[in-house]
Formats: C-alpha cells, sequence, structure tokens
C-alpha cells in the first residue's frame, strides 16, 4: 500500500504524522510512504531525519494584516495555492496513494483537497479543542476527522465523521525510559535536569526570560538546565547573555543554549522538570513519558487554547501554569526549584501525567487510516 502524508509549518503538526508513518512502516515494512511539505519550512529538515521522502509546493500562509505588505503576502499566497494544486495532482497521480493523511499546517488544504477530488480516501488530524482555519476548510470532503479531546466533536458539523483519538507522538516518547537517557547522557542520578523549550521556532520573549532565569541561577547552580533557543532565537538570546547580562561559560556551569533539540524524547524522559508552551503535541508528549512540566501558555494563539490545554494538566496534578506575565525570571526560578526540591510531589505529577496519557493514540489513528485504505 502507498501512504501520503501532508504535515508543515512547527514540530507540533510534523511529529504526529511522523508517529503514525513509524507505526505503519512497522506493520507493512514493504508499504510506501511519502511526505508533502512546504518549501523552506521544517518539514524539510525533521521528516528525512526520520527515514522518510519528502517533496515540497510552494504554500505560505495568510496574513490576517491589512496593510500593503499583507495585502501583496497574500497575493503571493494565493499564487503558491495555484501552483501547489497543479503540483499535488501531479504528485498524488505519479504515487498512487491508498489515502492521504493531513496533521496540520496550511499545506495540507492543496493535498487533502486535490486528493478528495481524485477520489482517494483522506483523513485529517486535529490536536487542538478548537480546529484551524485548514481544518475547517477541509471539513467537507475529508472521509475522516480525528481529533485531540472530547470536546472538540462539537466543533464540527457532522459529528459522525469525528473520532476521538488522542494526539500521537513518535514511538520514542511511547517507549522513554529515565534511567537509559541519563544513562546515554551521561547525567548522573542525582544531578536534577531542567529542559526548557518554547515550540520548534522558540519564543522572543522566553528566550530573555530564560537568559535572565540562567543569570539568577549560575551563583547557585541549583539544578542543569537544556534550553532550546529556536532556530531564530539562538544567536540573538547568546548575544544577550554575553553582551547585556555580561554572562560568561554558561555551558561549563551547567546551562546548555541550544538552536533546536533533535533527541528530544531522549531528553523529556531524561528530565525532572520540563519548562514549556503547552500546545496540544507538546502535552501528548508530557503524558506519554509521565515527565512534570511548568506550563506557560502562549497569548498569542486564536481562541486562547494553550491555556485551556494547560489548565487540563494542571487540574489533573500534573502540571503548575503560570501565565506569561507571571513568568518573571523570580518566579519561574521559584517555582522550579521548589518543585525540584519536593521529590514526592514530583512523583505524584508523574503519575497523574501517565494516568491522562494517551497511549493508544497511535494505534487508533493508524486503524482508522488502514480501513480507510482497504476501501
Amino acid at each position: 500500500m502507498n501512504f501520503l502524508f501532508a504535515c508543515g509549518g512547527t514540530a507540533g503538526h510534523i511529529n504526529p504524522a511522523i508517529g503514525v508513518a513509524g507505526r505503519i512502516r512497522e506493520l507493512m515494512p514493504d508499504s510506501r510512504i511519502l511526505f508533502i511539505g512546504a518549501e523552506d519550512k521544517m518539514e524539510t529538515e525533521l521528516v528525512p531525519r526520520e527515514g522518510y521522502d519528502i517533496v515540497t509546493i510552494p504554500m505560505s500562509n495568510l496574513s490576517r494584516s491589512l496593510t500593503p505588505e499583507g495585502v501583496g503576502h497574500n497575493l503571493g499566497a494565493l499564487r503558491g495555492l495555484a501552483v501547489s494544486l497543479l503540483a499535488c495532482r501531479r504528485i498524488i497521480r505519479d504515487f498512487r496513494p491508498d489515502v492521504v493523511v493531513g496533521t496540520g499546517g496550511y499545506v495540507c488544504f492543496p493535498v487533502l483537497h486535490t486528493a478528495s477530488r481524485m477520489g482517494i480516501p483522506t483523513a485529517v488530524h486535529e490536536s487542538n479543542a478548537q480546529p484551524g482555519l485548514t481544518t475547517k476548510l477541509l471539513e467537507r470532503g475529508t472521509d475522516r476527522i480525528m481529533v485531540g479531546f472530547e470536546e472538540a466533536r462539537n466543533n464540527y458539523r457532522d459529528p459522525s465523521k469525528v473520532r476521538v483519538t488522542g494526539t500521537p507522538v513518535r514511538l520514542d516518547f511511547m517507549r522513554g525510559d529515565r534511567l537509559r537517557a541519563r544513562q546515554e547522557l551521561g547525567i548522573p542520578e542525582n544531578v536534577p535536569l531542567v529542559l526548557s523549550v518554547w515550540g520548534s521556532l522558540g519564543a522572543t520573549e522566553m528566550n530573555l526570560k530564560v537568559a535572565d532565569m540562567i543569570a539568577l541561577a549560575m551563583k547557585d547552580r541549583p539544578f542543569r538546565l537544556i534550553h532550546s533557543a529556536g532556530k531564530r532565537g539562538i544567536r540573538s538570546m547568546s548575544a544577550y547573555m554575553s553582551d547585556s547580562l555580561g554572562l560568561e561559560n554558561w555551558d561549563e556551569a551547567g546551562f546548555e543554549v541550544r538552536d533546536y533539540i533533535y533527541d528530544m524524547p531522549r531528553l523529556m524522559a531524561a528530565a525532572d522538570l520540563v519548562l514549556c508552551r503547552s500546545g496540544a503535541s507538546t502535552l501528548a508528549e508530557l503524558t506519554a513519558l509521565g515527565t512534570p512540566a511548568v506550563l506557560v501558555p502562549s497569548p498569542n494563539v486564536v481562541h486562547n487554547h494553550q491555556e485551556a490545554n494547560a489548565r487540563v494538566l494542571e487540574h489533573a496534578g500534573g502540571a503548575e501554569v503560570l501565565l506569561e506575565s507571571e513568568a518573571t525570571p523570580e518566579n519561574m526560578l521559584r517555582t522550579i526549584t521548589a518543585l525540584l526540591n519536593d521529590r514526592p510531589r514530583l512523583d505524584v505529577m508523574a503519575d497523574s501525567l501517565r494516568a491522562l496519557s494517551a497511549a493508544d493514540a497511535v494505534d487508533e489513528i493508524t486503524s482508522i487510516v488502514l480501513s480507510l485504505a482497504e476501501k
């Protein structure tokens, strides 16, 4: 069988597709798998790393700005859409997929829209409770809609097409082992490890706050920290730490700043605590591993869905939530230190997270995809 995946823009859209593709590859080693992504986006790096082929189309997002720049951007996006629709027809005709699956990002629209019009079964997965624009546009034509939350079902015109599956994660998250991860990383068991991640693209505001927190922690060094600044933010954050804060040799002091974390399953398994946003895919990874977290929801998302996501974990006892206005360097350091000094509470948080895990999400989605392909 041939399986075509469309995803892109951020790791939160890409990794769920990689998780399902991995399960299909395990079950059907002779199957052919192809990804379609947008040109020069993160999927062109992450997908090949997992051993899959990817082709690209010239899709871009729409701007909500009515400025001349915004209007010009949207005219370019419409031209890209026209070219992408033709390219998708050619790719689909040549690859001949039995089913097409989209897991988020604007690149999904031309791929699934074209496949549906060509009579090929399609399925789309929406991680967030509120459907994004792409999912709304695809709702009428797609054969199956898969969602991460039960509450999301009522946000669609035809709930009978909607299956609640949870959000899939890469298989490595489901098989994480703390002791093995720490041994591989060379981190002693008695050294507290905090992982700080702010999405695959990073977050400028939080990079500065984490830099200030590192400056406060440099004196006592209460934990080891690995922070992902994002490919856009690594240079500006490093310059801020050295030039504005006067910090030196922070890596040697146990505060490591990276542009991107490629071995996320291993680092998240090894961590005592994760400091991060609360996108649906990130929360699915935390619950799969049972790693406690301090969540700082992004205030720059539609319908404030990240805070709603974060409160679910908070109410279950698996995380603490700090709004971005509350996440001062002093408050973050105080919260992290208090949690690391309370091992019994961390253990309870870990158990609470595992109870929330949709451990069978990958298998559930794979089953739906295979059933569509068999038709």
